[in-house]
C-alpha cells in the first residue's frame, strides 16, 4: 500500500513537518556558531572564559544531535523506504555522504577540544574553519536528501509508517533536553502548535523544564 498525494487526502500522506526543521535547526545551528567562532578569531567578539565553555558544550552536543539524526536515518528510515519504495530510489549516495560525514564530525570534535583547552584567536580560527566545511558539507546533503526523498516519503510511506519512524527515532537517544528547545527556538508560532498537536500536552511541561538552561547556554555565547 502507498500513500500517493495524487489520490490521497492531506491526512492520508506523512507529515514531514518535524524532518524539514530537523534539518532547518541543524543548518541555524552551524550559522550561528560558525558566526560567533569566526567574530572570536577576528577579535570582534571577546574570548571570555565563560563564553568558551558554553561554547564548547553546546558544540559537543550539536555534533552529538547531528551524529544521532544520520545515524537514524541509515538504521530506521532509509530501511522502510527501501521496503516501501524498492527501486524508486537509490539511497546510496545519500549513505556515502553519511558515511563521509564521520570522519568530519571528528575533526570538529578534535577543533572544540583544541580551543576548549587553548582558548585563543588561533584555536578560534582552527575551529572556524571545521565549521564552515560541516555547513557547506550538510546544505548541500540536506538539499540533495529533501529533493530525493521526500517526494518518495510522501507518495510510498503510509500515515502509520511514519509516525513509526518517528516514534523510533525520539526512542534512539535522542537528547530532548537539548533538541527541544533549540527547535522552538528556531520554528513558526504554527509550526510550534502543529508540532505540540502531535507530540501532546506534556511537551510544555518539558519545554518549561529545559528551556531556562538552554537560554542561560545560548546567552553565554550569543549575549
Amino acid at each position: 500500500m502507498t500513500a500517493d498525494p495524487s489520490t490521497s487526502s492531506p491526512a492520508d500522506v506523512p507529515d514531514i513537518l518535524g524532518m524539514k526543521i530537523a534539518h532547518r535547526v541543524m543548518l541555524r545551528d552551524l550559522d550561528r556558531t560558525t558566526g560567533v567562532t569566526m567574530a572570536m578569531a577576528d577579535g570582534g567578539v571577546p574570548i571570555t572564559r565563560r563564553r568558551v565553555r558554553a561554547l564548547v558544550r553546546y558544540l559537543e552536543l550539536l555534533g552529538e544531535s547531528i551524529h544521532h539524526h544520520h545515524h537514524a536515518e541509515d538504521d530506521i528510515l532509509w530501511p522502510v523506504i527501501e521496503q516501501r519504495a524498492g527501486s524508486e530510489i537509490d539511497l546510496t549516495p545519500l549513505t556515502e555522504d553519511h558515511q563521509a560525514l564521520g570522519p568530519k564530525l571528528d575533526g570538529l570534535r578534535v577543533a572544540t577540544g583544541l580551543f576548549g583547552d587553548d582558548p585563543s584567536r588561533r584555536t578560534a580560527s582552527v575551529l572556524a574553519a571545521r565549521l564552515v566545511e560541516m555547513r557547506s558539507m550538510l546544505t548541500e546533503h540536506i538539499a540533495e536528501e529533501e529533493r530525493d526523498t521526500f517526494p518518495v516519503i510522501r507518495r510510498y510511506l503510509t500515515v502509520a509508517d511514519w509516525q513509526d519512524v518517528e516514534s523510533r527515532i525520539r526512542k534512539a537517544g535522542a537528547r530532548m533536553t537539548f533538541e527541544l528547545p533549540r527547535i522552538a527556538a528556531a520554528v513558526t508560532p504554527a509550526e510550534l502548535k502543529a508540532l505540540k498537536e502531535q507530540a501532546g500536552p506534556m511537551i510544555d511541561v518539558m519545554l518549561a523544564l529545559v528551556k531556562p538552561k538552554y537560554r542561560r547556554m545560548e546567552k553565554a555565547i550569543w549575549g
